[in-house]
């Protein structure tokens, strides 16, 4: 047996779909490269997962194992909890306990973990790992842009609340106005508990023996260097997409592998192949993103407004939302579906904007896949990755919501037209095309994501 091939990877990631699919699509390339992993999951999350973790296929899992600890709230997570406070505390206790116990499990049957790659927003993770004595490398699933922010907070090196009349000038970003901050940072006193957790990420980031972010080098450049230099040895290892829609290394690598929610795959692409190259808009706000009927029907209004084709993602909880009789009264230039699947409809041709909330992991598909971008952000990270789309990548357009925190359906007609027809949409494609040259340059054989990651493991192996 190969040396590496001993090395045993633990990957515990927080259990929402945005932070599961960076970290898994992180350990298909570990197991890609040889090591063993196992992913470690919420026996909630478990229940949850589409089909069943025993009903994925082999293209989506290849050998990585399973298990599960517990949240303290198996029958269904977060939703049980009165409150976001109680969930992460009771997580906190019964997770440290459970995820121990798991270690000593494995310690005992001939595959002992050797590292333990966590999602930072579980900080108690590295307290356990160092308990038991393994290697621990903690994975930011947001930018490295977002990240420092919240460990320059922490460091009391970013002072809050902020000053609202002046920008913000922070090392190695652009200035940014307050508004562009991370919510929880813009109006803390609206998010405490988010708050609390975004800075206790980095209150024993000391300790960790490895500090991963999903993000790549060309993307972040100043601000990976800035932290490289000031904080700690930072690793870029992004974007963490499916080798297919990349760098095409591995064919059987062609989607994340567990879904909490249930695909339409089939009325999406066949209503896609049916329209002309670069003629759609695509919509989608996330699995997790609510808004309120006004700003629905404003949404609604605008692609109606646009006169261009739309594919619409609304969440069965949102439909009702719906303008009456939308769907049937706009049939002729629009779909609107309750899931798809994302990173088919992104790489479809017939694509040519995505309108999307911005959250890291739509941001790094439709950067990977050339697709520019109508940002819409609502909170936490996504008012920062829409700066950053508009004003520094120029890859997109920023729709600008009115004095009551609405988008109106004619910003978001005229974003969508621009980008489509107009002249402004022509250098945002150009962009777009680099930028995705560029994603797939990283983590492409001796990139430089491809690169650290080699490194890791080296290092792993020979401890």
């Amino acid at each position: 047996m190969d040396k590496r091939e001993k090395a045993h990877c633990l990957v515990l990631f927080y259990p929402v779909q945005g932070h599961i699919n960076p970290m898994l699509q992180f350990s298909k390339r570990l197991e890609q490269k040889g090591l063993k992993v196992t992913l470690v999951t919420t026996r909630s999350v478990h229940k949850a997962m589409h089909g069943g973790a025993g009903e994925q296929s082999p293209s989506s899992l290849f050998s990585i194992a399973l298990e599960t600890i517990s949240d303290g709230y198996d029958g269904g997570g977060a939703s049980q909890a009165e409150s976001i406070e109680a969930y992460l505390d009771c997580f906190r206790k019964i997770g440290s306990q459970c995820l121990a116990e798991l270690i000593e499990k494995l310690s005992g049957s001939g595959h002992p973990a050797d590292c333990l790659v966590y999602d930072p927003c579980m900080s108690w993770a590295l307290d356990v790992a160092k308990r038991v004595g393994i290697a621990a490398a903690a994975f930011f699933t947001v930018s490295c842009t977002v990240t420092n922010i919240f460990s320059l907070v922490h460091n009391g090196l970013l002072k809050l609340p902020l000053n609202l009349d002046s920008e913000i000038l922070l090392p190695g970003l652009p200035p940014l106005q307050p508004s562009d901050a991370p919510s929880f940072i813009y109006v803390p006193e609206s998010y405490p508990a988010f708050l609390k957790l975004a800075v206790d990420q980095f209150s024993n980031l000391d300790k960790a023996d490895w500090v991963f972010c999903n993000t790549f080098y060309e993307l972040e450049q100043e601000v990976v260097e800035y932290w490289m230099t000031k904080f700690w040895p930072l690793r870029t290892i992004g974007p963490t997409i499916p080798s297919m829609y990349l760098d095409k290394r591995h064919e059987d690598n062609k989607e994340y592998g567990l879904s909490l929610l249930k695909l339409n795959s089939d009325a999406c692409m066949k209503w896609l192949n049916a329209k002309p190259k670069g003629s759609v808009a695509y919509m989608s706000f996330g699995s997790m993103a609510e808004h309120g009927e006004e700003q629905m029907e404003e949404l609604g209004l605008g692609l109606r407004r646009s006169k261009r084709y739309f594919l619409w993602v609304v969440r069965a909880s949102e439909l009702v939302k719906l303008p009456k009789g939308f769907a049937e009264e706009t049939s002729e230039k629009g779909l609107v579906v309750s899931w798809c699947p994302q990173l088919e409809v992104l790489a479809h041709e017939a694509v040519g904007c995505f309108v999307t909330h911005c959250g890291w992991n739509s941001t790094l598909e439709a950067l990977s896949l050339g697709v520019p971008m109508v940002a819409v952000p609502q909170w936490a990270d996504q008012s920062t990755n829409a700066k950053f789309i508009m004003d520094v990548w120029k890859i997109g357009l920023k729709a600008l919501a009115d004095e009551k925190g609405i988008v109106r359906g004619e910003e978001i007609a005229h974003c969508v037209r621009e980008i489509l027809d107009g002249e402004r949409g022509k250098e945002i494609r150009k962009n777009a095309s680099k930028w995705k040259a560029l994603a797939k340059n990283a983590v492409d054989e001796g990139g430089s994501s491809d690169k650290n990651i080699d490194e890791f493991i080296a290092e792993l192996v020979q401890r």
